[in-house]
């Protein structure tokens, strides 16, 4: 537990990350009970109006903490990778978490299996997505940046070994290959094997 705490103290920004990403999930949970356990629609949309108030609180926490004269580090960068990704696939995690709630709690349809080819469109929607989400990433680190105002206290964010804009490029290069060109691959494979 110590080393928790001590985590924590090093790294607050990782901590105010960690509850970004577990009030999103609790407040989907609760919009989602609110819906179709308690059937209260409006406390329901409400809650789920919520989550995106989480990510202000991460934007401003992070650039609370660099204005005040903060060394920019590691948590910065994963801040912002949050909040790209959390703008952008919020919206989509919310619908994904609705039709199976919806399913097994008020009857709804069963998710829909996707696939040949509208699985692939779905993934290259998706890398779409996270194309966008990375430069929305970047935009968020470029505002980081300038905010801090100075190059030396930000080399984290754009420089090194542990830079975070190299970084969004390799999580897009990677997604393209273990995503779209995956599925791209596999579909073709499983084609042939069924025309032999």
């Amino acid at each position: 537990m110590n080393e928790v705490l001590d985590f924590v103290r090093d790294n607050p920004m990782a901590a105010v990350v960690a509850a970004g990403e577990i009030g999103f999930w609790v407040f989907i949970a609760a919009g989602l009970v609110a819906r179709y356990l308690l059937r209260l629609r409006r406390t329901s949309v409400v809650l789920l109006a919520m989550t995106p108030l989480i990510d202000v609180v991460v934007l401003v926490a992070t650039m609370v903490d660099l204005a005040g004269g903060g060394q920019a580090s590691w948590t910065h960068g994963l801040a912002a990778l949050y909040l790209g990704f959390s703008v952008v696939f919020g919206p989509s995690m919310i619908r994904w978490a609705d039709v199976r709630f919806a399913h097994r709690f008020a009857d709804g349809p069963p998710p829909v299996k996707r696939g040949g080819a509208e699985r692939l469109r779905h993934e290259w929607r998706e890398w779409g997505k996270c194309v966008l989400a990375c430069v929305l990433a970047a935009a968020v680190l470029g505002v980081l940046i300038l905010v801090v105002g100075t190059p030396a206290r930000t080399t984290a964010l754009w420089s090194g070994g542990g830079a975070w804009l190299p970084r969004l490029g390799w999580i897009a290069g990677l997604w393209l290959v273990f995503g779209p060109l995956w599925q791209l691959v596999s579909s073709t494979g499983s084609r042939e094997g069924v025309q032999r």
